[in-house]
C-alpha cells in the first residue's frame, strides 16, 4: 500500500529534504559500516570526528566562512544564544551596555533577556506592532556599545531583512535562525552569528555558532561554562557531550544543499517559491492579509511542487470563500 505523504510546511522542526531522511534511515542501525548507531557512538570516537569535522567543513565551504572565525555546534536552541551572547559580549566594552534592535518576537525575547547582565539601549523609537523594519536614519545607536544585535527573519510577524544594518564599526551580531543557508551572507560583516538548526539546516537540537576568534576570552563571571565561548571553541564544541545525532543530521543537510548548488541556489529557490504564494496573497483584494490565519514556512526542503500545491489549494479557497 503506498504511503501517505504529508507536505510538511512547518515553522521549525521543519520538512527535512527526503534523500536526508532515507539516509539517516538507511544508517539508523548500522552507520558506515561499524555495527552501531550514530546515537549510540561515543562524541569522543574517531567516527564521531568525522561526521563533527565534515558538518563543520562543510558549513565553511557553504558560507565561505573566514579563517579567523571559529564554528561551534551548541545545544540551548536560539533562546540559549539569548543568554550566551551577552554574558560572552557584553564585558567588551567598560560600560557593559549593548544596543538592539527589536523588530519581533525573538529580538524582544533576546532583549529582554540580556538585560539581566548590562545596559541595553533599543535604537528606534517604540514599535506599535511589528510589520516593518525601522528606518536606519531613526536609529541612536551607541557608540561605546559592546555589540548590535538584530534578528534577521522575525518569522511570527514575517519581517525579514533584505540588508545588513551600518553599525559604525561596532560588533554585529545576528540571530539567522529562520534563513541560514536560504541565501548567501557575507560572514565577515559579522562579530557573530548563530542559527537553531532546525528550520533550514537540519532537524532541533543543535545550534550553530559562528564567531570572529578576537571575541573569545570575554565572558562575565557569571557565565556558565557550556556557554563561554572559548571553552567551547577550545573544545571543538566537545566540552560536553554534544547532541550528536542531530550534528549527523545537519552534515547530511549541508551536504544536500552543497551538491544543489549552496547558497545561491537556495535564494533562487525560494524567491520562486515564495513569488508564488506572495502574488496569490497580493491578488487576494486583502482576503490573506487580513488579521489571523495560517502560517506557511517555505524553508529550503520545501520544493516547488509543495509551494504549488499550497498555491492550488489557496486559490480553491479564495474562490469559495470571497
Amino acid at each position: 500500500m503506498e504511503q501517505k505523504q504529508t507536505i510538511n510546511f512547518g515553522a521549525g522542526p521543519a520538512k527535512l529534504p527526503q534523500s536526508v531522511l532515507l539516509q539517516a534511515q538507511k544508517e539508523l542501525i548500522n552507520y558506515s559500516g561499524i555495527g552501531i548507531s550514530v546515537l549510540e557512538m561515543s562524541h569522543r570516537s574517531s567516527d564521531f570526528s568525522k561526521i563533527l569535522n565534515t558538518a563543520e567543513n562543510l558549513l565553511r565551504e557553504l558560507l565561505n566562512i573566514p579563517d579567523n572565525y571559529k564554528v561551534m555546534f551548541l545545544q540551548g536552541g536560539g533562546s540559549g544564544q539569548f543568554s550566551a551572547v551577552p554574558l560572552n559580549l557584553i564585558g567588551l566594552k567598560e560600560d557593559k551596555c549593548a544596543d538592539y534592535i527589536v523588530t519581533g518576537t525573538w529580538s524582544s525575547k533576546a532583549a529582554k533577556e540580556a538585560e539581566k547582565y548590562g545596559k541595553i539601549n533599543v535604537v528606534h523609537p517604540k514599535l506599535d506592532s511589528y510589520t516593518k523594519i525601522p528606518d536606519p536614519s531613526s536609529w541612536t545607536l551607541n557608540p561605546s556599545a559592546s555589540y548590535v544585535y538584530y534578528c534577521c527573519n522575525e518569522t511570527v510577524h514575517g519581517v525579514e531583512y533584505n540588508f545588513t544594518p551600518e553599525t559604525d564599526g561596532v560588533i554585529l551580531v545576528s540571530d539567522m535562525s529562520s534563513n541560514f543557508l536560504s541565501r548567501p551572507v557575507d560572514v565577515s560583516k559579522f562579530g557573530l552569528i548563530f542559527a537553531g538548526a532546525q528550520k533550514n539546516v537540519g532537524c532541533a537540537g543543535v545550534t550553530v555558532v559562528i564567531v570572529r576568534e578576537d571575541l573569545l576570552g570575554h565572558a562575565l563571571n557569571e557565565c556558565p561554562i557550556i556557554l563561554d565561548y572559548k571553552v567551547q571553541a577550545g573544545n571543538n564544541s566537545l566540552y560536553n557531550t554534544p547532541p550528536c545525532f542531530s550534528i549527523y543530521i545537519m552534515g547530511l543537510v549541508l551536504e544536500w544543499i552543497k551538491n544543489n548548488g549552496g547558497t545561491a541556489a537556495m535564494e533562487t529557490l525560494n524567491k520562486q517559491k515564495s513569488s508564488m504564494i506572495y502574488d496569490i496573497v497580493d491578488g487576494s483584494n486583502g482576503f490573506y492579509a487580513s488579521v489571523g490565519g495560517i502560517r506557511a514556512s517555505l524553508y529550503n526542503a520545501v520544493t516547488l511542487e509543495d509551494t504549488q500545491a499550497l498555491a492550488s489549494y489557496m486559490k480553491e479557497f479564495l474562490k469559495e470563500h470571497q
